[in-house]
């Protein structure tokens, strides 16, 4: 099981790497080490422009959250039921998921936030549906795993990045 200093390391390794890699194509990345809520990194390129990033990072199996920091969520009996989607908790947002793998072998997953909400919230339904709108184990519960198969799509798309800073 993961200790706490396991768990800093992961995310500071994460940081650091999505930092590197935003130097790499250009930008000037500055971290804050988890000291700022809903961002990790702000990324600018040499005209001012700059970019708040979200990092995630994982050494295997899945991003965990809560569904309710997508959607808001009630519970009528032990059904939930999915609301309307909440705002970005910080405006255009740009998230890079981090799946440690080894030197030289690490993925990056770079989306947007509203993407990233879809993709949840479309799981999330999907799951609910599946067993009729009541989690089977625990009812109240609001977790929910991120799998990398599921950002397949956006697999080293720095293009997201690149996009708003040129």
């Amino acid at each position: 099981m993961a200790t706490g200093r396991d768990n800093q390391l992961t995310k500071q390794v994460g940081e650091y790497l999505v930092a590197a890699e935003v130097c790499r194509r250009g930008f000037i990345a500055t971290t804050f080490t988890g000291n700022v809520p809903h961002y990790d990194i702000i990324a600018s390129d040499g005209s001012g422009r700059h970019q708040a990033i979200q990092v995630k990072a994982i050494k295997g199996g899945a991003w965990q959250f809560d569904s309710r920091v997508f959607t808001d969520i009630r519970l009528e009996g032990k059904k939930q039921v999915v609301g309307r989607l909440k705002e970005p908790p910080y405006p255009d947002l740009i998230c890079v998921f981090v799946r440690l793998r080894g030197q030289g072998a690490d993925e990056f997953y770079i989306l947007t936030w509203t993407d990233l909400q879809k993709i949840a919230i479309t799981a999330h339904r999907r799951y609910l549906d599946h067993h009729g709108g009541v989690r089977p184990r625990k009812y109240d519960s609001f977790h929910m795993a991120i799998r990398p198969e599921m950002l397949k799509e956006y697999r080293d798309k720095w293009d997201v990045l690149e996009k708003r800073l040129r």
